[in-house]
């Protein structure tokens, strides 16, 4: 067991590894870029810090840059991914004791520097991510030096679609239970993209705000979040990676760039959630159905949020949006490989596999190999089969017990949605409501006003 689990994290660290370089070489590998375009990116890639697949700040060399991007080229996402045997140790014994040595004579060297050091010393010296590596794990941890400066300190975004800043709010109770609201900020425009007001702060209710907006307003970027369980998910960066968006996580404790969003948050509370009941006898609107919740907050976020003069921009985030369309927006077989999800398994000698207590026949040639499985996380019966990263087709279900993973968890309406008026008499969210519900049925197709043009485009925030 020991052994399994041993292979599984060795595994699992491949993959991250992999999602670290793609994310990193991502702009630098676009096809359409000069020769002296990519090798100024790469420079400037190679003087910076990064925030490596295990958490720590590494700097890659330009060398480094320039083969992955041709491993890349010629195989895909899945030539960036080491083979997972490649993290057992290979520096000798005495380099490791002398480069410990040197970092406890002086903790303010770098990496770098002990680096340095060594080749001066011995003629070689163990790359600097793995030096990194070594003092990360023995606790030799530099003192604490002047940070670089955030890359979205005080930023905004040149145009839409080119950063959205994702967060969640936690949000009143709703029939007894805590609700999250996960929303998605255009940093140009301010506009909302998305959102999905939820009972878990998990990776289903997330996917279920994020997917909605990349169909109806097209591809960032950049996707900028925080550190929440949901945001790290694996998840996540699997589908900004099969969609060619560079996921940027804030650095922990350092918030910087996060203030729109926090704004945006204020204004809910001090507009949208102020009016719900969250206790009864409380004054405003009761509401126990989820769907009615998301209803509202859409009625509000169309017709008084992306409406009104935002105070620095000084237009709306509705007409500042637009400014930008049309946006591609992905194909729809695109969109639902990137956010399936994948687990690893061995095939058993019967030429099955096991997933969460449901059983598959493979094809027997797979006999013995360690395959991925991906699949829908709400449709257990359909899992695609993947051999060191190319298509081995499909499990065909034998015995099937889950239909579902068991962390995506439907949150099934109350079947009482009944709402107590406010004791002024006055409903705000349903007048809101009523009001959206008017402008739909004159709602402009913006769409139909672009360009005519091959490419699926997006709509407006609120479209879709």
């Amino acid at each position: 067991m020991t052994q399994k689990n041993d292979d599984e994290a060795r595994t699992e660290r491949a993959r991250r590894i992999g999602l670290f370089r793609y994310m990193l070489i991502r702009e630098a590998a676009d096809p359409s870029l000069s020769g002296r375009q990519r090798g100024a990116l790469v420079r400037k890639l190679a003087a910076q810090e990064h925030i490596d697949a295990d958490g720590r700040r590494v700097r890659i060399s330009r060398w480094t840059l320039d083969r992955w991007i041709l491993e890349w080229r010629q195989g895909g996402f899945d030539a960036l991914v080491p083979s997972p045997r490649q993290s057992q140790p290979r520096t000798p014994p005495e380099v490791v004791e002398l480069a410990v040595a040197l970092k406890k004579e002086n903790p303010d060297r770098t990496a770098a520097q002990v680096r340095r050091i060594l080749r001066a010393q011995l003629g070689w010296a163990p790359d600097e991510r793995t030096l990194q590596r070594m003092f990360h794990k023995t606790g030799l941890v530099a003192l604490k030096r002047e940070r670089p400066k955030d890359t979205f300190g005080r930023f905004e975004a040149d145009r839409p679609n080119e950063l959205w800043v994702g967060d969640a709010l936690h949000g009143p109770r709703i029939d007894g239970r805590k609700t999250y609201l996960f929303a998605f900020l255009d940093d140009h425009s301010r506009a909302v993209v998305g959102h999905r007001w939820g009972f878990m702060e998990d990776a289903v209710r997330l996917a279920a705000a994020l997917r909605p907006a990349l169909a109806a307003r097209g591809v960032p970027q950049y996707i900028y979040v925080d550190n929440g369980a949901a945001f790290v998910d694996s998840w996540l960066m699997r589908a900004c990676a099969k969609l060619g968006i560079k996921l940027v996580h804030s650095a922990p404790g350092r918030p910087e760039g996060r203030g729109k969003i926090e704004r945006f948050f204020r204004t809910v509370n001090g507009e949208f959630t102020v009016e719900i009941a969250s206790e009864k006898g409380e004054v405003g609107r009761e509401i126990t159905d989820l769907a009615e919740m998301n209803r509202l907050f859409t009625a509000w976020v169309e017709n008084i949020y992306h409406r009104r003069e935002h105070s620095e921009t000084k237009q709306t985030p509705l007409d500042r949006w637009m400014a930008g369309a049309p946006f591609p927006v992905p194909r729809g077989e695109d969109l639902a490989d990137a956010f399936r999800w994948s687990e690893h398994r061995r095939v058993a000698r019967t030429a099955t596999i096991s997933l969460h207590g449901n059983r598959y026949q493979v094809e027997p040639e797979l006999v013995g190999h360690k395959v991925e499985l991906v699949f829908d996380p709400f449709d257990l019966t359909v899992l695609r089969v993947r051999l060191e990263g190319k298509d081995a087709g499909v499990a065909q279900p034998f015995q099937v017990e889950r239909h579902s993973h068991p962390k995506a968890r439907p949150e099934v309406p109350d079947q009482d949605q009944g709402a107590r008026a406010a004791t002024t008499g006055i409903d705000y969210l349903g007048l809101v409501d009523n009001a959206h519900s008017n402008r739909l049925g004159t709602k402009i197709n913006y769409a139909a006003l672009a360009e005519p043009s091959s490419e699926t485009t997006a709509g407006p925030p609120g479209q879709g």
